[in-house]
């Protein structure tokens, strides 16, 4: 339950001792119940670390997709960490930090794979849910001799690529992070990136000095290595490198 609405800006964080964080309520790896009954994953990480450097305690608020941004438009949170992506329409109504959470369409196969680019998919076949993104991106571009087996779903997407039916699957990092949980002994690995679409952290519209300080911790925590840390343990992947300055 909450106590009261949230603190919003900065100064008022501080001087309640207290923040409240959005969080998923049930999309592991970034948060979900863990086995002991409390909340784990990625976000669940990143808000403990915000907390922790603010020097304030942390409220979980537990959310669904559509709660994320309501939630923080009336109060009931400080902030958004929740697989929240960044859109024009959405801009309309919160601020974003910078990208703290990597999220992207990829191809993903066996370590012994050759496969580099689209290029490299020629004589082999790729298993790919039809009409997605990464559909209409593979496309474009496959060589002649590439065979791109479509399915109706990711479910059958999916199935067809661990029974073996294809070389390569193109998909989201977090559905190849699910074959390689259930199917470890695939080692399965990032061949490349189609399309990145990172993660960012909600602000309330008005609270810049909130945001910036986010901006500085996600920044601080790209550079010690803290976020890169976070990734590779519950996403199994490392953070894109930061941009040359």
């Amino acid at each position: 339950m909450l106590m009261g609405p949230a603190s919003a800006e900065l100064k008022d964080i501080l001087e309640a001792g207290t923040i409240k964080i959005a969080t998923p309520e049930n999309f592991p790896p970034f948060g979900a119940l863990g086995a002991d009954g409390e909340y784990v994953g990625y976000d669940i990480d990143v808000a403990k670390m915000i907390a922790e450097d603010l020097g304030v305690e942390l409220e979980l608020v537990p959310v669904t997709s559509k709660q994320r941004i309501p939630f923080l438009e009336t109060d009931r949170v400080d902030l958004v960490i929740s697989t929240l992506g960044a859109n024009p329409e959405r801009a309309k109504s919160i601020w974003f930090s910078h990208a703290y959470a990597p999220f992207f369409s990829g191809a993903f196969a066996k370590k012994d794979v050759e496969v580099s680019s689209i290029a490299d998919f020629a004589g082999k076949k790729i298993a790919v849910t039809g009409g997605t993104l990464e559909d209409l991106a593979i496309t474009e571009d496959a060589p002649e001799r590439s065979e791109i087996i479509r399915f109706g779903d990711n479910a059958a997407t999916i199935a067809a690529y661990v029974s073996g039916q294809t070389d390569v699957i193109v998909t989201g990092n977090m559905v190849a992070l699910g074959i390689s949980n259930d199917n470890p002994d695939f080692d399965l690995e990032t061949k490349f990136v189609i399309a990145n679409s990172p993660s960012y952290i909600g602000v309330k519209t008005g609270n810049i000095d909130l945001l910036q300080w986010v901006n500085v911790f996600v920044l601080h925590k790209k550079l010690n290595g803290k976020l890169n840390g976070l990734s590779e343990k519950w996403l199994k992947t490392p953070l894109p490198p930061l941009p040359a300055l």
